[in-house]
């Protein structure tokens, strides 16, 4: 338990003092703008490389993985693109980013350093399994509902959002870490050794960097206009969510990392896609932004019952 707590705090901590250092202005946004494009440019498509190249998937049963939880983010989008369009009245499209936002977890910045510093490299294998196709799934659906949503352009408009959004897919560098990885473990060559301790190095600090640029993150995106339908929100994405895959996980047996590590994933708080979905379509990221600071603001505290709860069950 104490090793949980550990974590926890270092998690969470970071991402504290980065809010602190942002909101003080001892950091500026641009400097916190600056980290967030290393991270997520270099480090951690690095991270993902090394993982994807050197992991042992023997065993895993991605296809039952992916079924459960894409199950429980199918149901936790139902649930919040009704509750924005049926109980607080907005539009179709604005109830689409709310279902987006009760559903996107922050599996990268705050879940890869979470699964590293509780399960360590064997967690980081499992969640890259789910990293590789999460994004990829969560952006087509985006794109269909969207597409369905626009009716001014007639059959073109759909075609031009697939295509904006698959140049903006294959231009991701975090994708581009993952295709790289899966390559480079196609051709069963490993890291070359010149090249393994820059790898390490800057994979190395992924991690600490990371949460501390969602700490400053919070400090620019931050709570704005109503908070009632991102308050309706957070229960769906921080507690139903996981619920539905500890359910699903039990009935079909999966192997205990890999169910800790499903529900770790799914308890994870909103991450900053949907406010990026929401400002490319012009709807809802007063919404989408709410949604985020509120459950980042108390994911350490569902974090650590999601962590108890998953060594309770499956040991």
């Amino acid at each position: 338990m104490s090793s949980l707590a550990d974590t926890l705090i270092f998690v969470f901590g970071l991402v504290a003092l980065g809010y602190v250092f942002g909101r003080a202005r001892l950091i500026g946004a641009r400097t916190g703008d600056a980290l967030t494009e290393f991270v997520v440019t270099i480090a951690l498509p690095l991270l993902l490389f090394r993982t994807l190249v050197e992991a042992d998937f023997s065993g895993m049963r991605p296809w039952l993985f992916w079924a459960i939880y894409f199950a429980a983010v199918l149901v936790a989008w139902a649930s919040g693109q009704l509750i924005v369009s049926r109980v607080f009245g907005r539009d179709s499209r604005a109830a689409v980013v709310g279902g987006v936002a009760a559903s996107f977890s922050n599996l990268v910045l705050l879940g890869l350093p979470l699964v590293i510093g509780v399960y360590g490299q064997a967690g980081v294998e499992v969640l890259s399994l789910l990293v590789m196709v999460h994004l990829p799934i969560m952006m087509a659906a985006t794109i269909v509902l969207f597409a369905r949503l626009d009716t001014s352009g007639g059959a073109a408009a759909p075609m031009a959002i697939a295509r904006q959004f698959l140049k903006v897919f294959l231009g991701n560098p975090l994708i581009i870490g993952i295709l790289a990885g899966i390559f480079w473990r196609l051709t069963g060559f490993p890291i070359p050794g010149p090249v393994r301790p820059i790898v390490d190095a800057l994979a190395g600090v992924a991690g600490p960097v990371a949460l501390f640029a969602v700490g400053l993150g919070l400090v620019q995106f931050g709570i704005r206009g109503a908070v009632g339908p991102a308050l309706a929100l957070s229960p769906i994405k921080l507690v139903l969510m996981p619920s539905i895959v500890l359910g699903l996980a039990v009935l079909f047996d999966l192997p205990p990392l890999i169910a800790k590590v499903a529900v770790i994933g799914a308890s994870m708080p909103t991450g900053v896609n949907p406010y990026l979905i929401a400002s490319r379509f012009g709807t809802g990221q007063a919404l989408a932004s709410n949604t985020m600071t509120l459950t980042t603001a108390v994911g350490a505290l569902t974090a650590a019952f999601w962590l108890v709860v998953v060594e309770a069950v499956f040991g």
